[in-house]
């Protein structure tokens, strides 16, 4: 079986319909389980205290809202390069899950670094190149909703795609770009020394986790939606013509 043939409308349809339920509860479920054992299983940190449980929920909605848009550019490409519908209509359900991931990662580093810098907003290259990012994600919406032509809006946001991935790599790798500003490195790191301690890891995994599969959830149920709405849209065109 070739993976190509999920860009089918029918068949994405009835293979998502399937999975929605299983991933939906996959998400519930290490969700709960990874914010409870988090929030009210681990200990403070000795420097930070009780503020560094904010790590459950800031880490992951900064990893997603870069590898959204790392979706939305392959999904793209794929638009561009095979002309497949739903890979189009899959960047498009990702955008606003994208965006609202970048501002959970946004205002729950806020309330994070005021305690930790004495300061609510630092213009540090992490920050700032999240801060765009968001303003990406806006600007991919809007310009989806500018255009009447669905396969030119495509077309459009898939070529801003290719530049916001700039940003999303940006993001990602600020840190190890430059020494300056006050963010701190991966949390998640190879390296012992910048690697969080084990007793935060296992429930930060189990969330992140979490996040991946609410993603997953959403997405589909996003796409489904966008398929059906393409749908109606062809019937009434049909009506009218006829």
């Amino acid at each position: 079986m070739s993976i190509w043939e999920y860009a089918n409308p029918k068949k994405f349809m009835q293979t998502s319909s399937w999975a929605l339920p299983w991933v939906t509860g996959l998400a519930i479920a290490a969700l709960l389980g990874g914010l409870i054992w988090g929030f009210f299983f681990t200990p403070d940190d000795y420097k930070q205290g009780s503020t560094v449980k904010i790590i459950y929920i800031h880490v992951p909605a900064a990893m997603m809202a870069i590898n959204i848009w790392v979706m939305m550019l392959v999904t793209s490409l794929i638009w561009l390069v095979r002309r497949h519908h739903v890979s189009a209509l899959a960047a498009k359900a990702a955008a606003p899950v994208g965006m609202v991931m970048t501002l959970i990662a946004l205002f729950t580093g806020a309330i994070w670094g005021q305690p930790m810098w004495g300061t609510w907003w630092e213009w540090d290259p992490r920050l700032t190149s999240f801060l765009i990012l968001f303003l990406f994600y806006l600007g991919y919406m809007a310009l989806w909703e500018a255009i009447d032509n669905p396969d030119t809006a495509a077309d459009l946001t898939g070529v801003l795609c290719l530049v916001g991935s700039v940003f999303a790599l940006l993001s990602r790798y600020a840190v190890n770009f430059w020494n300056q500003g006050l963010h701190q490195g991966a949390s998640l790191s190879l390296d012992e020394k910048e690697n969080v301690a084990d007793v935060f890891w296992y429930p930060l995994l189990l969330c992140i986790a979490g996040f991946i599969l609410l993603f997953l959830t959403l997405v589909l149920i996003r796409t489904r939606t966008e398929i059906r709405a393409r749908r109606l849209a062809a019937l009434e065109a049909r009506e009218r013509m006829a």
